[in-house]
């Protein structure tokens, strides 16, 4: 474990690379992902929300993983999370300040665990609070975090309130430096 606290934000896995989380009554299922996997999470969350919310990064979590769930979009976290032009620019690259780590660690694993943001639901995609675009596809379901989430809905879909079918652009998963080794040191 001294390996991995070492590794600091670098890009490198534990020697365990599969975490488990617990499960949460009434929640999704638990998943059990990479470490990688886990830090894609952690940095949508992270880079998307103001982070002095914990409501917020969930929020930003409950779209990575309905994302997730949706065959329209790219498999897996990292690849949902690295799709271009989704995500805030170098999400996955850029360093995170290790104050924020465990509180992004731990949103991940309650993300992980199946915690999801009630108001958020089945949305799939977010922007600035504050800012308005007058698409009539746009349906609002939350705000948090600084970003209002909504779902997109084709005309049919808005007047029988069902959920639209928006086929986005698809891209390979990026290189990814992990935060793992951090919640690790912080359990010592």
């Amino acid at each position: 474990m001294a390996a991995a606290a070492a590794c600091g934000l670098g890009a490198c896995n534990t020697s365990n690379p599969v975490l488990t989380t617990g499960s949460i009554a009434g929640r999704a299922p638990p998943m059990v992902v990479s470490d990688a996997e886990r830090d894609c999470l952690g940095r949508a969350m992270y880079f998307e929300s103001n982070r002095s919310d914990e409501g917020g990064l969930i929020a930003v979590g409950t779209v990575v993983m309905n994302r997730l769930e949706n065959a329209i979009f790219p498999g897996g976290i990292c690849a949902v999370v690295g799709q271009p032009g989704q995500f805030a620019a170098g999400v996955l690259t850029k360093p995170m300040q290790e104050k924020d780590l465990q509180k992004v660690a731990d949103a991940a694993d309650a993300v992980l665990a199946g915690e999801r943001h009630p108001q958020v639901g089945k949305a799939m995609y977010f922007h600035t609070a504050g800012r308005h675009y007058p698409y009539p596809n746009m349906h609002y379901v939350a705000v948090a975090g600084g970003n209002a989430f909504y779902e997109k809905r084709d005309a049919r879909a808005a007047k029988s309130g069902s959920r639209a079918e928006n086929k986005p652009d698809t891209a390979a998963p990026a290189s990814i430096p992990t935060f793992a080794a951090a919640s690790m040191a912080a359990a010592q």
